[in-house]
């Protein structure tokens, strides 16, 4: 029994080991981007025969889905381990940095990830939950140590990361995009002497999206 449990089991872990494989080479070549990002580059870098690489994904879009869904787990994983960093602002800080290597990735892949979330919702409110969450349990965290700005959302962070990212599209792009940042997050920081209004995360999104609303809404004539 167990020499025939661990026949089975055996193939199994090497399948868990490629797919691993492929998914990490996949996201240094799609974040590389140009001519390279191919499939046969990403089976290369990963060591496996492209037969491998198609039993594990069938399609080009199921390995951007899976590549781009395994980013999305690693930065809300992230975001939990920095919820026990000592300093609040740079817990947030280290979080904002590490999705601009998520965005860089997503770059390689923009043309086929549009397609994809076309086809599936799900996959938009996936990510857009989960980054929302991620991000705003650490700005809870440095807004209620009072060293961050109450008037500020998850949301409106990540559309400022996202529209420093393709701001730049200039080679050596990240760096100039990580610089921005520390810019943008020391300029969230409560000044000495200042006080912060901790709003609940909830009522500071509400409060954005309703401002947003009633900046949108026709103004009735009187």
């Amino acid at each position: 029994m167990d020499d025939h449990t661990d026949q089975t089991r055996k193939p199994r872990a090497d399948a868990v080991r490629n797919r691993e494989r492929v998914l990490e080479a996949a996201k240094a070549v799609f974040s590389a981007g140009g001519p390279e990002a191919s499939l046969e580059a990403v089976a290369k870098r990963a060591g496996v025969g492209i037969g491998t690489l198609y039993r594990h994904f069938p399609t080009r879009e199921d390995l951007f889905e899976a590549v781009y869904r395994r980013e999305v787990e690693q930065l809300s994983e992230l975001a939990e381990q920095l919820k026990n960093a000592k300093d609040p602002v740079d817990a947030l800080r280290r979080w904002l940095r590490s999705n601009v290597e998520f965005v860089a990735t997503k770059k390689g892949m923009s043309a086929a990830l549009a397609l994809t979330f076309q086809s599936s919702s799900e996959l938009a409110a996936f990510s857009m939950d989960r980054l929302t969450k991620a991000i705003g349990s650490l700005l809870d965290r440095a807004v209620a140590a009072g060293q961050m700005r109450a008037d500020v959302s998850p949301e409106d962070l990540l559309r400022a990361l996202v529209g420093m990212c393709y701001m730049h599209d200039q080679p050596g792009w990240q760096s100039s995009v990580l610089r921005m940042l520390d810019v943008f997050v020391d300029g969230l920081r409560v000044q000495a002497g200042a006080k912060a209004k901790a709003l609940p995360a909830k009522a500071r999104t509400v409060k954005a999206r309703t401002a947003k609303s009633e900046k949108a809404a026709p103004k009735r004539k009187r």
